[in-house]
């Protein structure tokens, strides 16, 4: 599993949510709505100044997606050159072991009761 970031104006945001939700159909991810920021090239702050945003799209991709995802990718920035598309890609390192109740060692995380791990009922 791969954690891929997609950063790009949000004149394409509709085009690349269709794409991948057309090609990968049970793909899930999170949309940051707005973000601002320098890039190689410009600016987008949405101000006077420099007008235009950005947004920011999460997703967490099975392994046989991400080649479909960076296809994607390289076809809608062929599509809208100078639109500053960028994706950004890192291997996915096992479950939140917070919310899993596993460490990475198969150990649980959560305790038989407070005096496990070291809390101290208050009086």
């Amino acid at each position: 599993m791969y954690r891929a970031e997609i950063i790009a104006n949000q004149s394409v945001q509709d085009e690349i949510i269709t794409l991948l939700e057309e090609h990968i159909p049970d793909i899930l991810y999170t949309i940051i709505p707005l973000a601002n920021g320098r890039g190689k090239n410009s600016y987008k702050m949405g101000n006077g100044t420099w007008p235009e945003t950005n947004f920011i799209l999460v997703s967490y991709v099975k392994d046989e997606d991400l080649p479909k995802v960076r296809a994607i990718i390289s076809a809608v920035k062929k599509q809208f050159e100078g639109e500053g598309i960028k994706l950004f890609v890192v291997k996915a390192v096992g479950s939140d072991p917070l919310t899993s109740g596993e460490n990475r060692d198969g150990r649980s995380n959560f305790s038989e009761s407070p005096s496990d791990c070291g809390a101290k009922a208050e009086s």
